[in-house]
């Protein structure tokens, strides 16, 4: 069980990607104070955890509602993943988050950014919901959704200790340090995204032969 919940939160840490967050919120938060930045980072990270709880327990019924089957959900979840492991890799995961420079100037413009852009769709975004509503039916067990559900509110946690922190992170990281560790998440991100299609996909062959 400890090894199922590390699993999944090393999983949805790496999909929701806070590190990869932090420049945007450095920007978004440029003139404020510490107390300001504090509480911005708090309330996207409880976004962030309401956004995917939601997703968790619901996300079944949207699928149902729409007539997709939990297979699609993983070909089409595990490609998007994968490309936004492929955009850490290249630098490019701010642009394919869709923060292109409208988007920022209407960001800068908020009186408050903590639920759009910062929550949705830098931190609960399609990849990281995907990978929970696909956990949620892989699980059956109350135990084992329970568990799972736990990595929520834990990854959630470690989001609003990032966001936090990132002033201090960047000072001590560097952009080469910041760089480095986005290609590595950006790799294992792939690496899941991947996963998540072959595993589809076996699962399709075994139900048609």
């Amino acid at each position: 069980m400890i090894t199922l919940f590390f699993t999944v939160f090393a999983a949805l840490f790496s999909v929701a990607n806070p590190l990869g967050t932090m420049p945007m919120f450095l920007a978004f938060t440029e003139s404020h104070n510490r107390e300001q930045r504090n509480k911005v980072a708090f309330r996207a990270s409880l976004y962030m955890f309401l956004i995917l709880t939601v997703s968790f327990f619901a996300g079944k019924f949207i699928m149902l509602f729409f007539g997709i089957s939990i297979e699609s959900l993983r070909v089409a979840g595990g490609l998007i993943i994968a490309s936004s492991g492929f955009a850490l890799l290249t630098g490019n995961f701010v642009k394919h988050k869709g923060m292109n420079e409208s988007v920022k100037h209407d960001a800068m413009l908020r009186e408050d950014v903590s639920l759009t852009p910062l929550a949705v769709p830098m931190l609960a975004g399609p990849g990281s919901i995907s990978l929970l509503i696909s956990l949620n039916e892989n699980y059956s067990n109350w135990i084992e959704t329970g568990i799972i559900f736990l990595t929520v509110p834990a990854v959630g946690l470690a989001t609003f200790l990032i966001l936090r922190s990132s002033h201090f992170l960047v000072r001590k990281l560097g952009a080469s340090g910041l760089n480095a560790i986005s290609r590595i998440i950006g790799f294992i991100v792939i690496a899941i995204g991947v996963e998540y299609i072959i595993a589809s996909i076996r699962e399709l062959v075994n139900q048609l032969f």
